[in-house]
């Protein structure tokens, strides 16, 4: 998987995540899976996400990894009954969103792996150059 335990040690505790998780692994790594699809419906258009989320240890975008554990948290507490603690998520899931939308939009650019096709040419920018092949119109 992209994260680990460790991972969410930046915005939960152990404690709190083990209670969230329902103290069962393979239910927060279902979330994780959930959240891996929902960020990458933002950014597939623009970035080569299988890449991105490939990625392993020191490797892996900071960022990414941080937006990753909120949206997991997130959906992790809406299985929770009464949504303890829910909150803190639902706040810190809106900020998540709203900077995949800053980079939907091209407000910001986080360093991620540029969507490229086959021969290695960048397919996710905005801005595309080039020309038609010229015309020769002698007679």
């Amino acid at each position: 998987m992209f994260l680990t335990s460790e991972d969410y040690t930046a915005v939960t505790d152990a404690v709190t995540l083990d209670v969230i998780q329902q103290s069962d692994e393979l239910t927060r790594q279902k979330a994780e899976k959930y959240a891996i699809e929902e960020i990458s419906s933002y950014l597939r258009n623009r970035f080569d996400v299988a890449t991105a989320f490939a990625a392993t240890d020191d490797n892996r975008n900071a960022w990414l990894v941080m937006i990753t554990c909120d949206i997991t948290l997130y959906n992790l507490i809406a299985w929770l009954p009464k949504k303890m603690g829910f909150e803190i998520r639902e706040t810190r899931y809106k900020s998540a969103i709203s900077g995949l939308k800053d980079v939907q939009a091209g407000k910001a650019s986080p360093e991620l792996p540029p969507l490229t096709d086959s021969t290695g040419t960048d397919i996710g920018s905005d801005i595309k150059y080039g020309s038609l092949p010229k015309n020769r119109n002698d007679w």
